[in-house]
Parts: structure tokens; sequence; C-alpha cells
């Protein structure tokens, strides 16, 4: 969904990891989660049409809402190259991201835009972070799904108007957005904590170089400087 360019340092050559039991988990882990992340943003765009106020808003989210869908069908046949199920895959992420949506579910269209956009693009970022560990095959398929300008630019539009219109939209949207990323935050520790194949790839615990603390804080500092520049792209104070 968003803009922002993939970490530097990236790892071109996992070599031996590739056929590392632990390195198998982490690359299913990932494609899991990000299966499930695209499934569950089809699910919800899909919904948010029938509240979109005009008719060509109604067409594009749910434009949005089918793309989503493809990106979810791309990950799931990359997938069985590694003998896996997509639903296998999916379901160890089922519980965090129903929670993550039941905490923070958009009570407008426009909060609902936010949502894809700066909720979305969080998690996106800290996906593309995982992806500069993996192979290159994997690495092109995450990046290309987490990625659509044309929906960027419409979000960016729709919510500038609709702050130019009624500037106290502009407040309660950027509320929302702060809360937004909090969710997500606690989300993620969760995942961490109970998924440790995948933070292994960060971390490098899998015979190849990884983020130390002085790398992590970095990348941590990114996806908050991320953030912030989504939240300015709106019009919106972080």
């Amino acid at each position: 969904m968003s803009e922002i360019p993939m970490p530097t340092g990236a790892n071109d050559d996992p070599g031996s990891a590739t056929g590392h039991p632990d390195y198998r988990d982490g690359v299913v882990d990932l494609l899991g989660v990000v299966a499930y992340g695209e499934l569950a943003a089809f699910g919800r765009l899909a919904e948010d049409a029938a509240s979109a106020p005009t008719l060509p808003d109604q067409v594009m989210t749910a434009a949005m809402a089918t793309r989503q869908f493809q990106h979810f069908e791309r990950v799931r046949d990359h997938l069985w190259t590694f003998d896996v199920d997509v639903m296998d895959a999916m379901e160890p992420f089922h519980r965090a991201f129903d929670t993550y949506h039941a905490q923070a579910k958009a009570k407008s269209w426009l909060e609902a835009l936010v949502s894809t956009f700066v909720g979305d693009g969080f998690a996106a970022d800290f996906y593309r972070e995982i992806a500069a560990y993996v192979d290159p095959a994997t690495r092109e398929l995450v990046l290309s799904v987490l990625t659509d300008e044309r929906e960027t630019d419409y979000i960016v539009g729709r919510v500038r108007q609709a702050i130019a219109d009624e500037p106290a939209v502009g407040g309660r949207l950027a509320l929302w957005g702060r809360r937004l990323v909090g969710e997500a935050l606690t989300q993620a520790q969760r995942v961490a904590a109970d998924r440790p194949a995948l933070t292994g790839l960060l971390s490098g615990s899998v015979d190849r170089p990884g983020l130390d603390l002085a790398a992590i804080g970095r990348m941590l500092t990114r996806l908050v400087e991320n953030h912030t520049l989504r939240m300015e792209r709106l019009g919106l104070n972080s």
C-alpha cells in the first residue's frame, strides 16, 4: 500500500540457509501472515464498499478489495512451491489479526480508508523489513503484493478532500491514525513472541547475517518515520 522503499542491507543470497528448517518455517510464516493480511483486507474493503458515500467511491473501494484478493491468490500459489497449503500457513495468525481488527474497527468510511493506508501500511513496512532477508523470489513477491500506487493516490486524495470540505474531520482522523499504530504495535509484539521462526529471519538465527540490537533500533525508527510520512501525506498530524 505504501511507496516507502525497501530497507538497505538486504541479503541477496541467503545461501545455505534456504535449506535450513528454521529458514523454511520463517518464510512460511512470512507468507502466511502476508496472505492473511491480504485476505482480511479483502473482506474489510468489500464490506466498506457498501458504505462508500458516492458511486465512484463504491467502485474504487470494491476494486481495492478485488486487488487484495488477487494478492492473496499470488501468495497462496507461491506457498505451494514450499509444499504448504495457504490455510495451514495462515492459521497461526487468525487470532492476532482478528483481535486487531476487533479493537480497531472503523466507524466510518473515511476511518476505513485511513485504516487501509496507515494501519495496513505500518504492517506492510514491517513485512518488507523481514523480506529483505529471504530468497529473491519470495522477496519480490512480498514487495509486489504490498505496493499499489493507485490505491495510495486515491486514498490520499480522498482523505485530503474530506478534510478540506470539513476541517474538523482532520482532528478525528489524526486521533484514529495514532490509535491504529498503537494497536498494530501491540499485535506485532504478540506475533513476534508466538512465532520465533518469523522474527528469526530478522535476527539472523538461521546461520546467516541478521540485525544486531543497533540495527533493530534503526528498523523501529524507520517504521515510526514511515508512519509519520503517511500521516503527513494524508494531511494529518501524527
